[in-house]
């Protein structure tokens, strides 16, 4: 029967796939795409910033990040919801910033300065060299930025692929990590394999807006935080590292409000 009905209406199937991808760019659309957005990203684009969003590359509970086109090449594009969702899961330091830019009853003027702290974070990890996504601008809750991946498609969280050599990986880490702490003075505070990116061989941070001062009196455990978690990925892969080795390699570190 199933060959028949096949047979008699060919594209039923199709129709059907064409309905749940309408279903769900639709939804997209509703999660993300206000009035205000919109108008943002269209500024964006006057701008010259890209010329269209392409497709999602990832979607979550604070936002989502578009693949874009701009001429040849690509760009990524950051959305960030406007609702308390997004602040929810911040940690205290990270809000505490926030709080002295808008009133945290204004979640609109919350995620513009989340967003602006994003960018600014980025700028400030590129010039100090850390491999990390160029940032080209922001308005509003949306954030643009260079494209990490290959050929238009976008590269792996470092989590979900095997590397071939994660020996090297490690020690291009402490390089990067070297360098956000003691040329950018900055600590990522939720660094882990899941926020970094894996492409032509080579590690690159990402999600970096929570970032603290290396000044903060919190800066020393967040990074010894942000170190364990990479040295528990590791030495699951075979390498031998710890916390403590993995410090010393990053080299002697200032931390806290009196460089302790």
């Amino acid at each position: 029967m199933a060959d028949v009905e096949e047979q008699l209406f060919p594209r039923r199937k199709e129709r059907f796939e064409d309905r749940r991808h309408e279903q769900d760019h639709r939804k997209l659309l509703d999660e993300f795409f206000d009035h205000a957005t919109l108008v943002a990203i269209s500024r964006l684009m006057t701008q010259g910033q890209f010329d269209q969003l392409d497709y999602p590359i990832s979607t979550g509970k604070e936002g989502g990040v578009f693949r874009a086109s701009s001429g040849e090449n690509f760009r990524a594009v950051k959305v960030y919801r406007i609702g308390n969702a997004v602040f929810k899961r911040l940690p205290a330091y990270a809000l505490e910033a926030l709080k002295r830019e808008a009133s945290t009853s204004n979640y609109g003027r919350l995620v513009t300065g989340w967003t602006r702290r994003e960018h600014s974070v980025l700028l400030r990890l590129y010039e100090a060299g850390v491999r990390c996504p160029q940032p080209y601008g922001y308005l509003r809750n949306v954030l643009v930025m260079d494209f990490v991946g290959n050929e238009g498609l976008p590269a792996p969280r470092l989590q979900t692929i095997a590397l071939d050599d994660p020996q090297a990986v490690h020690d291009d880490l402490v390089i990067q990590v070297r360098r956000m702490v003691k040329k950018a003075r900055l600590v990522h505070g939720d660094l882990s394999p899941y926020n970094v990116l894996f492409c032509d061989g080579r590690p690159v941070v990402i999600d970096v807006a929570q970032s603290i001062e290396a000044e903060h009196p919190q800066a020393r455990a967040l990074l010894e935080r942000d170190v364990a978690n990479f040295v528990k990925y590791f030495q699951k892969l075979g390498v031998t590292t710890s916390t403590e080795s993995f410090l010393a390699a990053v080299g002697p570190i200032s931390l806290g409000p009196k460089g302790d």
